[in-house]
């Protein structure tokens, strides 16, 4: 058994997890630079102002994604370090460090895939506002036409924010990453709009300045409700989709991107928090949309009982990584089923993987055994799914270990182990297992 001709391999990674050089030539600083330096807030005080030290080790990295066999690589740009001041003079270091990086891609045979923005927003942004500024869709646009007009030839597949849910959830509403702030929901509802506004207008923009085919998409942090049995199929999916009067879900940021409009579930919320917004914005937000790009590494279990929906507390038997996310396969089979019965896009996932506690053996080696068993799980499961639902790629998260957040170095999900005062980079035994499920396309996971 194997997955479609021509399906995307790949793996992810983000610009500030791994890039380093925070202060490096003319680059401007993010909301991460900025936030991560208060005590307190990364756990034991790491930093992301090395990373992985891609920045400076970008060649070595590709070679070693070359030598993994790796076909695709999704990766974002750091706003800041392209346009200092989020808008304005390009910067042209950061216009050579992306170029170069661009090229070593291409002679090594691996396909960029090109996130926007994966969560290090411009501090001189933040400053006039952030989020909460009316002019800030403007300056993504902005952002995105000098991307365009700089290395649109070089790209194909671009992905316009990622996560809307966690770094508008847990950084505008929980204060737990970066900006750090506790606002109220209906403010979030308002930087949440702008972020919309903020991909419609790139959307078109990309369009409009790249001068081959490009395919755009989004990329949803997604933790979908799962069926305790076949019976609870219906519940589940309504449950995926339910206002649970959070920032997670992926219809509050989705629906308005494919069809102009808030879904009806979230209609009742915004009216208690006094958020409305002109008609006109949503013909901005509606967007051409090529894939739909899924972050899924968990959900929850649910079943119905006496005309309820209750969610499932885990057994004691079930598995748990290293950030406490049970580990359920078949969220790979449900989670895209119910994606595209309400949305009928394409789905790549763009990203999965699992933390693991591991550390080298007196070899030198980590047999990361449970990843390997974690992956073919997960991919035995997309590929049943696949089998109904039009799946196309798959992205590891990710290449090595980086800076997980305000987690700092503490989570592991590499396939490459990556030693933060060393900077020495050494491939894991479940890499050596992924390039095998590369070269047969899947088939490996079966043996």
């Amino acid at each position: 058994m194997s997955f479609v001709k021509n399906f995307v391999w790949g793996v992810a990674t983000a610009s500030y997890q791994i890039e380093g050089g925070a202060h490096e030539a003319d680059k401007g600083l993010n909301v991460w630079d900025v936030g991560s330096a208060t005590e307190g807030r990364i756990f034991e005080g790491h930093r992301g102002d090395v990373g992985c030290d891609h920045y400076h080790k970008f060649r070595e990295d590709v070679a070693l994604m070359k030598e993994l066999g790796i076909k695709a690589y999704r990766f974002s740009i750091n706003w800041a370090r392209l346009l200092p001041e989020g808008v304005g003079k390009v910067s042209e270091d950061g216009k050579r460090f992306y170029g170069e990086l661009l090229a070593a891609l291409r002679e090594a045979g691996i396909e960029p895939w090109v996130t926007l923005f994966h969560w290090d927003y411009p501090y001189a942004l933040y400053l006039r506002g952030g989020w909460l500024n009316p002019e800030s869709p403007k300056w993504f646009e902005e952002y995105a036409r000098v991307v365009a007009e700089l290395f649109g030839d070089s790209i194909s597949h671009f992905i316009l924010i990622n996560e809307p849910q966690v770094f508008l959830g847990l950084g505008h509403s929980a204060g737990t990453h970066a900006p750090f702030l506790r606002l109220s929901d209906g403010e979030v509802m308002r930087a949440a709009h702008h972020v919309l506004l903020a991909c419609g207008l790139g959307e078109k923009m990309l369009r409009k300045t790249c001068k081959h085919p490009i395919k755009v998409g989004t990329s949803q942090a997604y933790w979908p409700s799962i069926p305790d049995t076949p019976d609870d199929y219906r519940v589940a999916k309504q449950d995926t989709f339910a206002c649970h009067r959070d920032f997670g879900s992926v219809n509050y940021y989705t629906d308005p991107l494919i069809f102009g409009t808030y879904p009806e579930e979230f209609r009742a919320w915004q009216e208690e928090c006094g958020f409305s917004y002109p008609e006109s914005d949503m013909e901005i937000i509606r967007s051409k949309i090529d894939f739909y790009g899924v972050n899924t590494y968990s959900g929850n279990r649910v079943r119905e009982q006496n005309g309820k929906i209750i969610t499932l507390t885990p057994t004691p038997a079930t598995p748990k990584t290293d950030t406490r996310w049970n580990v359920y396969p078949d969220v790979m089979y449900y989670g895209p089923k119910f994606l595209f019965e309400r949305y009928g896009l394409p789905i790549i996932y763009t990203e999965n993987g699992v933390a693991l506690s591991e550390w080298k053996d007196l070899n030198g080696e980590i047999n990361d055994d449970c990843r390997i068993d974690f992956l073919k799980r997960y991919l035995r499961e997309m590929f049943r799914a696949s089998c109904e639902v039009p799946i196309y790629g798959y992205f590891y998260w990710t290449l090595y270990d980086n800076f997980e957040w305000a987690e700092g170095f503490s989570k592991k999900f590499g396939l490459v182990h990556f030693d933060p005062e060393t900077l020495e980079r050494t491939p894991k035994k479940s890499a050596a297992f992924y390039k095998k499920v590369i070269e047969t396309n899947g088939e490996e996971l079966f043996r």
